[in-house]
């Protein structure tokens, strides 16, 4: 009887090259295996979370009582209206529904002069000049437009509407998810405001704007405290007193 055969071995399969190990940075931090160091863990999330929306908080708690709309906001001799961005240099519909508002503010009375603050640090983008052709095209004379064109984020609009032009108390004009931050910043750099929240459909641009607030509130924060000159501070001017001295009725 012949020897049985060895049994058949199978080929060896290639080894897989070794995948590249993450950077520590990147890999998944490890759980505490103990009690204790899980509890620190659960206690340093819930900290970071309170930290994270202590500015949203702050924010609300300065500036919802002073929401108000078109129609029922107190009257005021100044209104500020912020720059939302221009589509082949006219204003977007965000901005002139913000402009709107402004100009139905002065034809009823509640304000007498509008300050337009917005971005000019290019030559070929004017958001002020846009915003200025805009009013006037609504009704709103020329000589009762001022034009900030160095506001080049909420923080600058108000402290350059304080220092440079004067202003003490204002509505201010812009988006329902942008107001509560420019009542809280304009407060903080010494302008009585009221905030009038510009109705918007809750489209994409809604949405982004809503959780852009989340994170600027942070920034917000730190410059409500700190309060830092703007980015361009530049001499006082006058155009506020002028055209509020050029013959109109007060505001109601």
């Amino acid at each position: 009887m012949p020897p049985p055969k060895p049994p058949r071995r199978l080929p060896r399969l290639p080894r897989l090259p070794r995948l590249p190990r993450l950077p520590r940075l990147l890999r998944l931090p490890r759980l505490p295996r103990t009690r204790r160091g899980q509890r620190l863990a659960v206690q340093g999330v819930m900290v970071g979370c309170v930290l994270a929306l202590a500015p949203a908080a702050w924010m609300h708690l300065a500036a919802d009582s002073r929401i108000r709309t078109v129609a029922d906001v107190p009257a005021h001799d100044v209104a500020v209206v912020f720059g939302a961005g221009l589509w082949d240099g006219r204003p977007t519909p965000y901005l002139a529904h913000r402009l709107d508002a402004a100009a139905e503010l002065y034809r009823t009375g509640k304000v007498r002069v509008v300050l337009v603050t917005g971005d000019n640090s290019r030559v070929e983008y004017d958001e002020p000049d846009a915003m200025r052709t805009y009013l006037t095209g609504h009704g709103v004379p020329d000589g009762h437009i001022v034009s900030d064109y160095a506001g080049f984020d909420t923080w600058d609009s108000c402290a350059r509407a304080k220092k440079i032009f004067g202003v003490d108390r204002a509505v201010l004009v812009t988006q329902g998810f942008h107001v509560r931050r420019a009542v809280a910043l304009c407060r903080s750099a010494g302008i009585d405001s009221y905030g009038v929240g510009v109705d918007e459909r809750h489209d994409v641009t809604w949405y982004y704007g809503g959780v852009r607030e989340v994170f600027a509130a942070g920034k917000a924060a730190v410059d409500a405290a700190l309060r830092p000159d703007p980015h361009f501070l530049g001499p006082r001017e006058t155009g506020v007193t002028k055209a509020l001295g050029s013959g109109a009725g007060s505001a109601r």
